[in-house]
């Protein structure tokens, strides 16, 4: 008989280690000459007569002697022999059963017994006992390695036996890791159970590497067995003796035995005994044909209905069973249509016997099967093309003309003796599995029926690293399962079938998942599946989550379309929010936007703009990533479909922006306005595609074969394939069309009537121009971010596009004229961030020969009004940082600057000058020496100081930079000449600017120059500084050599540098200050005494030094002295140690 489904996921392990059913004793089978079978689960009776009718002693009688006398290992080898022959005797297992029999013996062995062992010698347990400490749990380890069972086997117990008994009781078998956890879990979940919670918090401290609230880290691949209180019951089902017994012996004594003990009344007692047992063993078979009868009726009814629904469905009726004939045929047919019908292995058997008895009954019993199978034939004729397929799984009597025949031999034995002759093969077939065995499916329903009950036991027993194999078994049954609670139950075990699965499993997992929901429709797939991913939401492991992630994306165009926008966008939504995990957040983030291409509510379209808007926020780059290329480009295509890509979506994103550049007069919060440009910008090629698909070309764009292929580089380089023009269009080929007409009809035919690119000429643009010019220059990151959308964003739309309608709009507001920059105020719009913009995010989309001087003439110009109108230079400088950082327009820059030195105006002039600072440190030394040095040279000796003054902090970052020896010493030679020339010697302006790059250059400048250079310079200005009278220039002078020396006292500076020049500069300095700035001259003091400590300790250092070689070469001395003497003892170990004894 079948059991019930079982969960191997929450199941006991009392079905698999359950006592095993009390045998018969070898004694009880001979005489009654009966087949074994299934024994009645009572009390063991007692043992049969202790002689046998012939006369001979009786094996109990033998076992009874052996154990009186204490011959033990005689009596556990008689008994390990009856075992290997199968047949046990009770007396003998349950003397060795019981432990208390070798805890505390009485009596004295024989004469012959070894003299280790002694009455309390100690024996181990039978290993027939279960007990939790006899155990092997890592047999059912996943790790795959096998170990060897280190259990005794029992052909091994005598000599085993033999090696313990010489050992004390308490020596046992070390304990094992596995079966370590396995206690630490079950004695963790008693303490819980009875309410000992502190102790089990004490417990679960001291074993922090386990998890106690999951039973599968301990580590075994077999489900969790009972708790402490059911395995002691158990246990304790085996009665020992008691342990104060004096005799522990079982057996009789034999002076109680007479000779004539063999009386009529022991064998009457042993007949009533053995027919008690029959009785017993008859009435539980019948106990069990009953059950099974009772579960064969519940099958009949079943597949009644079930044949009465087939026939409502077919098209053309199959005959009715009472056509077959009587009451009788008719039952027989119906049992051949049944779809659940199996073959009886049993069955089959018993009628075998039955005709190889009789022959003559052949003939009858093929008459009746030709008959009886008539009816399912006609009906599989009759029937309609879905249910022929079914009889593809028919009995192979049903396809045969008549029934399976075998030869019958030519014998005259009764049928009664070919019964008993064949019940000596006969098989058991009463647990599980041997029901399981003997029953053979003989249709599709059967066998999903019998793999639904053999699943849930198959799976806990495969290797953790094979039960991806399992998984095309688990989703066909659970697709063609009848029973909703075990397809429940086999979508549970393949959710949980591995415990941490990695990608590749998952993989398999999500393509069985979308294969089982194609199969089954979408109600079974709410019904069924969902619930699945819904337990496993908060699940422990984060691989366990990201199935689930992963699995509401995938089974998105499975599900019915009210579910989409309802319960998986609310699972999805919610582990957004609340999962910790980066990996779990991303996969959610693509689900999501899987949702977005399926979902059609348009009240949902808000909540996905939250749901953008917190994606783009999260702190994991893979998840802004994941919604960059998959979430975005989702959600704005359902933004298209719904018309409010224009009228909403963009229009909040820049209101946002807006908003944020109004609250951050005082701190822009710069990353979130890169996550609102950044979606923007994701935004482009949808934006461009609805422009070409609402454009008034759009009905003659008609696919032809001379259109030409699209440029590799028309187009910017797409984050993901959602992202790309020709995805959202549909075909490269139909873009290409678009595309060519889209051209023709900027160049010649206008925009009129075109309202998507009004919207963006008219609309979009103007606000965007109007945003960059609030933006604050000095922000680099702003500058980047909005030059590159602006790039992408004309890029995307074309080059006509750009010439024809960005680029006007930006030259009609920057306006280069000394009338457009407020000299005073410096907010005209030349010193806003639009040029830099402009410059590097318009200007620079394209690299051709014009574009490239159109570069260069707006950079000077803007250099030139800059310079003339004494207007700040940071926007020019952002241009050259942002366009320094591509080495392609190193060139480009150098040509702008070659114009500001030759330039009229020596304003220009200086501008040129000070933008070279900027640029050498990008530029490669070859390009600093042919062009930039040359160009500070000229510079230098222009006849205008402000000139050569603005050209030393380039001289610095040249020093700087540079390692070529022969531009060193060029640049050297020209702060030299500013330093020294006589003409320079009252340029205060000149002085201030030397010590300002000295102190920025000095730490990051070659030790030779900065030793030799730049710090005796600095001690000269210092020494000069005192003698200067006018009082602002000395105090200017002396806060920048006190930033200076402050720098460069972080610096490694030799003795001799120290002492002649950096000391001597720090007092002539902190003279300045002792009358300009008391609290700087107490700083200067602090230096000053911290320095002359510094001195003064490589003085004591040297000293040391020197002290420290004479002691080495004493102790040298030394060393060889005590070696000596060590080698003159000998290897005596008392005379080395009187070498170490201290003298009294």
């Amino acid at each position: 008989m079948a059991s019930g489904s079982v969960n191997p996921f929450n199941v006991s392990d009392s079905e698999e280690e359950a006592p095993e059913e009390p045998q018969r004793s070898p004694g009880d089978e001979a005489p009654s000459g009966r087949s074994p079978g299934l024994f009645s689960p009572q009390t063991e009776p007692e043992p049969a007569a202790l002689l046998l009718h012939s006369g001979r002693v009786s094996i109990d009688v033998i076992a009874a002697q052996l154990l009186r006398d204490q011959y033990i290992l005689t009596a556990l080898e008689l008994h390990t022999e009856l075992l290997e022959a199968g047949r046990e005797l009770p007396r003998l297992r349950d003397y060795f059963s019981n432990p208390g029999n070798f805890e505390r013996q009485s009596g004295t062995p024989p004469a012959g017994k070894e003299p280790g062992l002694g009455p309390g010698g100690a024996l181990n347990r039978a290993g027939s006992i279960s007990t939790l400490d006899s155990l092997d749990f890592t047999r059912y380890s996943d790790d795959g390695n096998r170990e060897s069972d280190e259990r005794v086997a029992e052909c091994e117990i005598p000599s085993q036996e033999r090696k313990n008994y010489k050992s004390s009781p308490e020596m046992q078998e070390p304990i094992r890791p596995l079966e370590k956890r396995a206690l630490n879990f079950l004695v963790n979940e008693y303490l819980l159970k009875n309410e000992y919670k502190l102790s089990s918090i004490t417990f679960s401290d001291e074993n922090d590497d386990q998890d106690f609230e999951l039973w599968d880290d301990v580590g075994l691949n077999i489900p969790k067995p009972p708790d402490l209180l059911q395995l002691y019951r158990n246990c304790g089902s085996i009665h020992p003796f008691h342990r104060e017994t004096a005799d522990a012996a079982v057996g009789v004594d034999t002076g109680d035995l007479p000779g004539d003990y063999i009386t009529q009344e022991a064998v009457q007692k042993t007949e009533t005994i053995q027919q008690k047992e029959v009785v017993q063993e008859l009435e539980y078979q019948i106990s069990l044909l009953n059950s099974e009868k009772q579960s064969l009726a519940e099958q009949i009814k079943k597949l009644h209905s079930e044949i009465q629904d087939l026939q409502r469905n077919v098209s053309s009726p199959v005959k009715a069973p009472t056509e077959c004939g009587d009451t009788k045929k008719g039952l027989q047919c119906e049992r051949s249509l049944d779809n659940g019908q199996y073959l009886d292995i049993r069955g089959v058997t018993e009628t075998d016997a039955a005709s190889e008895s009789n022959p003559n009954s052949t003939t009858t019993s093929t008459s009746t099967n030709t008959n009886n199978t008539t009816a399912p034939d006609h009906a599989a004729e009759s029937s309609s093309p879905s249910t022929q397929t079914h009889s593809k799984f028919k009995s192979p009597a049903q396809h045969s003309k008549g029934p399976v025949q075998f030869d019958q031999p030519n014998r005259k034995l009764s049928p009664a003796f070919h019964q008993a002759l064949l019940s000596f093969c006969r098989m058991s077939a009463d647990s599980r599995l041997g029901s399981e065995v003997s029953r053979i499916a003989d249709s599709e329903e059967s066998v999903m029926l019998m793999l639904g009950r053999c699943l849930p036991h198959i799976v806990p027993n495969v290797l953790l690293a094979k039960r991806e194999e399992l998984i095309p078994l688990i989703l066909c049954t659970a697709c063609l399962h009848p029973e909703p609670k075990e397809r429940d139950q086999l979508l549970h075990i393949l959710f949980n079938l591995i415990k941490r699965p990695d990608d590749e499993q998952r993989q398999m997992i999500l393509m069985g998942c979308v294969a089982f929901a194609r199969h089954v429709g979408p109600t079974r797939v709410e019904v069924e599946l969902l619930p699945q991913c819904w337990e496993q939401i908060n699940h422990k492991y984060p691989e366990r989550r990201l199935l689930v992630a992963e699995s509401c994306g995938a089974l998105a165009p499975y599900l019915p379309k009210e579910i989409r926008s309802s319960l998986v966008l609310s699972m999805l939504q919610q582990m957004l929010a609340e999962d910790k995990a980066d990996m779990v957040r991303e996969a959610v983030v693509k689900s999501l936007g899987i949702i977005m291409g399926y979902i059609d509510d348009p009240d949902k379209h808000s909540q996905g703009f939250e749901l953008m808007l917190l994606s783009l926020g999260d702190l994991s780059e893979r998840v802004v990533a994941a919604t960059h290329q998959v979430f975005i480009p989702a959600f704005a295509a359902w933004t298209v479909e719904l018309g409010n890509l224009q009228s909403q979506l963009i229009p909040s994103l820049l209101s946002r922006i807006e908003k944020l550049l109004q609250q951050g007069e005082h701190g822009l919060d710069e990353h979130k306005l890169h996550t609102f440009l950044s979606a923007l910008q994701s935004l482009i090629p949808p934006l461009f595609a609805l422009v070409l698909q609402n454009a008034p070309f759009t009905s003659r764009a008609k696919l032809q074969s001379d259109i030409t292929p699209i440029e590799v580089t028309r187009f910017p380089r797409p984050a993901s394939p959602l992202q790309d023009v020709a995805t959202i269009i549909g075909s490269r080929e139909q873009l290409a069309v678009l595309l060519q007409l889209y051209e023709n009809q900027l160049q010649h035919e206008g925009t009129t009537g075109w309202d998507t690119l009004l919207w963006v000429v008219n609309q979009l643009l103007p606000q965007l121009i109007e945003i960059v010019g609030r933006i604050n220059v000095a922000s680099s990151t702003c500058v980047h971010e909005f030059s590159r959308f602006f790039w992408r964003l004309c890029r995307t739309f074309g080059k006509t596009f750009t010439n024809t309608k960005v680029k006007p709009q930006f030259q009609e507001i920057l306006r280069l004229s000394e009338e457009n920059v407020d000299a005073t105020a410096g907010n005209g719009i030349l010193t806003k961030a639009t040029v830099p913009i402009y410059a590097t995010g318009v200007l620079t989309c394209y690299n051709q020969e014009e574009d490239r001087k159109l570069l260069v003439g707006f950079l000077e110009d803007v250099m030139t009004t800059l310079s003339l109108s004494h207007a700040p230079l940071d926007s020019l400088k952002a241009s050259f940082v942002e366009l320094g950082a591509n080495p392609a327009y190193h060139e480009l820059l150098l040509t702008v600057l070659w114009y500001g030195v030759v330039h009229t105006s020596a304003l220009v002039r200086c501008t040129a000058a000070r933008m070279f600072e900027l640029l050498v440190k990008g530029v490669n030394e070859t390009l600093v020496a042919q062009r930039v040095v040359p160009a500070l040279i000229t510079l230098s000796s222009d006849p205008e100081i402000s000139v050569r003054i603005a050209t030393i902090p380039a001289f610095g970052t040249i020093m700087e930079t540079v390692t070529q020896r022969e531009l060193l010493e060029r640049v050297k030679m020209q702060l030299a000449s500013f330093l020294e020339d006589p003409q320079y010697q009252d340029q205060h302006s000149l002085h201030m600017e030397i010590i300002k790059t000295f102190g920025r250059v000095g730490p990051n400048a070659e030790p030779r120059f900065r030793d030799e250079f730049v710090l005796p310079h600095l001690h000269k200005l210092a020494l000069g500084n005192n003698m200067q009278t006018a009082e602002n220039k000395r105090m200017d002078i002396a806060s920048q050599l006190f930033e200076a020396y402050s720098a460069l006292s972080c610096c490694f500076i030799s003795e001799e540098i120290m002492v002649n020049h950096f000391l001597p500069g720090l007092r002539c300095l902190r003279t300045d200050m002792e009358h300009l700035s008391p609290e700087h001259e107490v700083i200067l003091s602090s230096m000053i005494k911290e320095c002359e400590l510094k001195v003064e300790n490589r003085g004591i250092g040297e000293a040391q030094g020197s002290m420290s070689i004479a002691a080495s070469l004493v102790g040298e001395d030394a060393k060889t002295k005590f070696l000596s003497k060590m080698g003159q003892l000998t290897t005596s170990g008392a005379m080395l140690a009187n070498v170490f004894q201290r003298k009294k």
